[in-house]
């Protein structure tokens, strides 16, 4: 059965994908459809019975890499931090897919869509089950090379070309940090087995856990999206808008924060890379909203929210609450995607416009859509009682019980985080559903609410984003919970949970709520009701300052400004450098080109020497003869110590040359 649960993603994704001809759109979709409702289906027995009734599942297939100390088996294991987000990965999965099945119906190329989502989620199932660090790098490098193809599905638009290049070389980029990562596990305790290792980290120097741990962050950092690897993430969005909810919702971005939990033996034991953790997390995510405060591409918007999100993940980490990140994870997977899934549906029904500037008065024309997408917003905001609500405000509360600089800084940075959040969230749904119309008549009279493959998966995302957090918040994270067992390791003096639960002042634990209150309302009084006092304020502002701030805040920090002009731009100087001066100088010279052409050269020569007179042989034999003699009596005149051995092999050389030439020159 649990082999079974990553199986049939992969084996949707190789009929949809290589027998696409054979069985046409209709199966392509069926066939996938029912692979993943039935993965989701063994996935949710699977939590009952290793989470609820706590018995984790190995699985051992055989020997992989057996060599020396090196033994790598291809395993899987299922424990409750697996089936905890697989289920949030595959229910996401499964909804995408059907909702796919109408997105996509006007597109040529379905079949191969549908391979490409199986694919993606087969090996992000790979990475999450995988036994060792060994088999979830399979997993891990997968879903990197599906994602390039997913954000370049759309592979004429240069744009989807340039976004996929870009996630995939900023990927490599922290992938490297990684595989380092894993050599130096493999260096420091001899295994890449989960058991072996995590057993060992308590005993291990802490320098070097510190080193590890900070190049397995490397590679989350990129995965998720985290300064300064987060530039990828805004311009995959040319993908599809499916391909948005799946890899930046649910699934691919994750990837980093599962690193990063089921690292957590190895992390436990360095407070220096758990300081630098908390410190990028928050940062990230104050980052990330203040960007998204400007944007005008309705995908990107919620995009810069994504990555917000995940700096609150990354947080939660770095203060060594991972079931508390966890349950951010799963819960965020659940109404990021029914955002993402929402703005899809307003995309498709109002011409494909994606400009929030051109859009407005839509809650007549999709009251539907209007409903899930305010549900999946009040969620993001952590609205009490809603899903975010319970991980959310959870993360902040235990950053300020920590009582120390790192808490204080995440802290201060989400609370301010979770204002701007509800500011740029609800100016979303004020320009696309409350303002008056601002699009062409043409697209209003063509918007309609999409069908009911569209509908279905959205109204039941929406029940996940109100209930999820509600029913589970007191299995993940309740004070005293022993859910998650073995699977994650929270050091005892890094145990906040009572602190932040029943001993901070209760403006601390309500301020996060009044920002993002204060945020909402703010927003919809500029953008409904007054929408002409935000151009006073960039027009009248002193100095400039508000047309600079919004420049700033709208070139993303200048992040890619300052990558294109110092490191992309001198790299490939660089390169080129290289190319010009080493490969066709220095490499070809002394390489094929400099040998094959000294080796001609030298035999032309030396055919030159051969005249046909008699008296230039005459004066190659004397000079011949005196060079002989003088090797053989120069130790008489000069000191050749060092090179006797040398003179010798000359000498028998020579001796040889006479001795076989004598016979020849008899016989003529």
């Amino acid at each position: 059965m649990y082999l079974s649960i990553i199986i049939l993603p992969l084996l949707g994704s190789i009929v949809s994908g290589f027998m696409g001809r054979k069985v046409g759109i209709t199966g392509s979709l069926y066939i996938t459809c029912t692979c993943l409702i039935l993965s989701s289906v063994l996935m949710t027995i699977a939590f009952y019975e290793v989470g609820i009734c706590g018995s984790p599942v190995s699985i051992n297939l055989g020997s992989w890499v057996d060599s020396e100390i090196m033994s790598i088996s291809w395993e899987f294991f299922f424990d409750q931090l697996t089936v905890s987000l697989g289920l949030a990965v595959l229910y996401c999965s499964s909804l995408i897919h059907i909702y796919s099945s109408s997105y996509m119906s006007e597109d040529p190329h379905v079949q191969r869509f549908m391979s490409y989502l199986s694919a993606f989620t087969a090996g992000m199932l790979v990475l999450i089950s995988g036994g060792n660090y060994f088999v979830m790098f399979i997993g891990w490098e997968s879903i990197g090379v599906v994602s390039y193809l997913l954000i370049n599905f759309y592979f004429t638009r240069i744009q989807a070309n340039k976004a996929s290049i870009l996630a995939f070389t900023m990927n490599r980029v922290g992938d490297m940090g990684m595989s380092i990562g894993f050599f130096a596990i493999f260096a420091l305790f001899g295994s890449l087995n989960y058991a072996t290792i995590f057993s060992l980290a308590p005993y291990m120097n802490e320098t070097a856990i510190t080193i590890i741990s900070l190049l397995l962050f490397m590679g989350a950092m990129a995965k998720s999206a985290n300064i300064p690897f987060h530039s990828w993430l805004p311009g995959s969005m040319e993908a599809p808008t499916p391909v948005s909810a799946l890899l930046h919702a649910a699934t691919l971005v994750t990837a980093g924060i599962y690193l990063l939990l089921r690292s957590s033996p190895i992390l436990e034991y360095s407070s220096t890379a758990l300081l630098i953790i908390t410190l990028i997390g928050a940062t990230t995510a104050f980052f990330a909203a203040t960007s998204g405060l400007v944007q005008n591409d309705l995908k990107r918007i919620i995009a810069f929210s994504t990555i917000s999100q995940l700096g609150y993940m990354v947080m939660a980490v770095g203060l060594s609450q991972y079931n508390v990140a966890l349950m951010h994870t799963v819960n965020h997977a659940f109404f990021k995607a029914l955002l993402f899934l929402g703005a899809g549906a307003v995309i498709h029904s109002f011409a494909d416009q994606q400009d929030i500037r051109k859009m407005g008065g839509l809650i007549k024309f999709l009251p539907f859509t209007y409903s899930v997408m305010l549900v999946g917003s009040l969620s993001l905001l952590a609205t009490p009682f809603l899903t975010g609500f319970y991980s959310k405000d959870l993360i902040l509360e235990l950053a300020f019980g920590q009582y120390t600089f790192s808490g204080l800084y995440a802290y201060i940075l989400g609370t301010i985080t979770a204002g701007i959040t509800a500011f740029y969230s609800f100016r979303l749904i004020s320009l696309v559903f409350l303002t008056v119309p601002n699009g062409s008549k043409m697209s209003y009279l063509n918007s309609h609410e999409s069908d009911l493959a569209i509908i279905v998966p959205l109204f039941i995302l929406a029940l996940f984003s109100i209930l999820f957090g509600f029913v589970f918040s007191d299995l993940f994270v309740g004070v005293g919970s022993d859910f998650f067992g073995n699977s994650l390791f929270i050091h005892p003096n890094n145990i906040s949970i009572i602190e932040a639960e029943f001993s901070l002042n209760l403006i601390i634990k309500l301020l996060p709520a009044i920002l993002s209150l204060v945020g909402a309302v703010l927003a919809l009084f500029l953008y409904h009701k007054h929408p002409e006092f935000i151009n006073q304020l960039t027009d009248n502002s002193p100095f400039g300052l508000g047309r600079k701030i919004y420049g700033f805040l709208n070139g993303k920090y200048y992040f890619d400004v300052i990558y294109n002009h110092y490191f992309i731009s001198k790299g490939l100087l660089l390169g080129y450098t290289i190319s010009k001066e080493i490969d066709r100088g220095a490499i070809e010279l002394l390489g094929p080109y400099g040998l094959s052409n000294a080796f001609t050269n030298t035999g032309i020569n030396i055919a030159k020497l051969d005249t046909g007179i008699v008296t230039t042989y005459a004066l190659y034999i004397t000079l011949g003869l005196l060079s002989l003699l003088f090797i053989v009596f120069a130790p008489i005149l000069v000191d050749f110590s060092m090179l006797n051995e040398f003179r010798l092999v000359i000498i028998y050389l020579a001796s040889l040359v006479l001795v076989l030439s004598f016979p020849t020159l008899n016989k003529k």
